[in-house]
């Protein structure tokens, strides 16, 4: 489990524990949330933990000496791809939040395992390159982000080779607006990291929520789809969707368009992803359409929430675009939960760093890393200069 401490990987492990029988926790990783790791080797008793920084494993590995645990413990960018690929390993849930994804996440693709894709970005980085990767092992990808999910699962079984050979004409990628759905871009100029934080469905990580805040999540949804989906930015269209139920349809050259529902909770499509192509109790209560009574549909605001476009433009622009886009918008958002950046500026600095830099071909990993990291240090100058 790459990110084991946070939303995702703590809703992996109960699903988990649910089914006792069919699964067993190899690895357990996280960035420098020792204490919450801690919690969770003494009730799963991985053989491996690993942490970013040395003096966190170290730590770790003393508490779990005095609690009698043999887990071995490990830290460093290293020991997740070592992890991330081990022969005793089958499922690896992909769940590290950004770029520090990546690599261990390509890690485990290229081992040929079974990889549960939580982690968008490295989709929007290196696309071609991911993909590429997973059919030459002949690892298992499938997404878990809820929308992706849901569109993998309205679609035939065997949906290589585009959109079209399958009937299948339209991508509907839901989204539930986020916190201020409604507002105008004057409104979002005093939005605070707490509010932004607030999501009013889906309970996640703060850099998370302020991205389906701003709708950059969605964004990079839309690229994530495309890879996944061999469709173009034009197949797929954003509906803003408040109730959160109906998590994304595919629309289909007869007219039918088939959805997938259920209540907001990440343990469904985690569950799904766990047993395919079988199904398991997620704990996760049936869907009571009573109670729900109403489904509400309306277009995203792309003049208040300009993200969605950049994402599209980049997608669009291909190469290390999106790479630079991701970037970007990481820096930004990190400065904005540090009450260094405003709101509606997330958006101005990505698309202030995207005109500055040139875009080349995405076709080598070192290139993809080299766009990410002059993404990261023409945001921080740009941060600078407006100090």
């Amino acid at each position: 489990m790459l990110g084991a401490t946070g939303s995702i990987g703590t809703s992996t492990l109960d699903v988990i524990a649910r089914h006792p029988e069919r699964y067993r926790v190899h690895a357990l990783t996280a960035h420098r949330s020792r204490e919450a790791l801690l919690r969770q080797c003494r009730v799963h008793h991985p053989r491996i933990a690993v942490l970013e920084r040395a003096e966190d494993a170290d730590w770790l590995a003393e508490q779990l000496r005095s609690a009698g645990l043999d887990t071995e413990v490990h830290h460093g960018e290293a020991a997740l791809s070592e992890v991330a690929g081990a022969a005793e390993v089958d499922v690896v849930m992909a769940a590290i939040v950004g770029a520090a994804g990546l690599l261990p996440t390509l890690a485990a693709v290229r081992a040929g395992k079974r990889v549960l894709l939580a982690n968008k970005e490295a989709l929007v980085m290196s696309g071609a390159l991911f993909m590429g990767a997973v059919a030459e092992s002949g690892a298992a990808l499938l997404p878990i982000d809820s929308e992706h999910n849901a569109i993998f699962q309205c679609l035939p079984a065997e949906h290589r080779g585009g959109l079209a050979r399958q009937g299948v004409t339209q991508l509907l990628l839901t989204a539930s607006g986020g916190p201020f759905r409604g507002h105008d871009h004057q409104q979002l100029a005093a939005v605070t990291p707490e509010q932004a934080c607030a999501h009013p469905n889906w309970s996640m990580g703060r850099k998370i929520s302020v991205d389906s805040a701003t709708l950059m999540n969605k964004g990079l949804e839309l690229i994530e789809a495309c890879w996944l989906f061999d469709a173009r930015p034009e197949q797929i269209q954003v509906v803003v969707h408040p109730q959160s139920v109906i998590h994304s349809m595919a629309a289909y050259s007869d007219g039918s368009v088939l959805a997938q529902m259920g209540n907001p909770d990440m343990r469904t499509p985690i569950a799904y992803g766990l047993a395919w192509p079988e199904r398991i109790d997620a704990g996760v209560e049936p869907l009571d359409l009573f109670a729900v009574a109403r489904l509400d549909f309306e277009p995203a605001d792309e003049q208040a929430f300009p993200c969605l476009r950049l994402a599209r433009e980049a997608m669009q622009a291909g190469g290390t675009a999106p790479a630079i886009l991701n970037a970007a918008n990481e820096i930004a958002v990190a400065a904005f939960l540090e009450r260094r950046l405003g709101f509606n500026d997330i958006a101005r600095l990505v698309e202030e760093v995207r005109e500055q830099l040139v875009v080349t071909p995405a076709d080598d990993l070192a290139l993809v890393l080299e766009a990410d990291q002059r993404s990261r240090q023409e945001a921080l100058a740009w941060l600078e200069r407006q100090r």
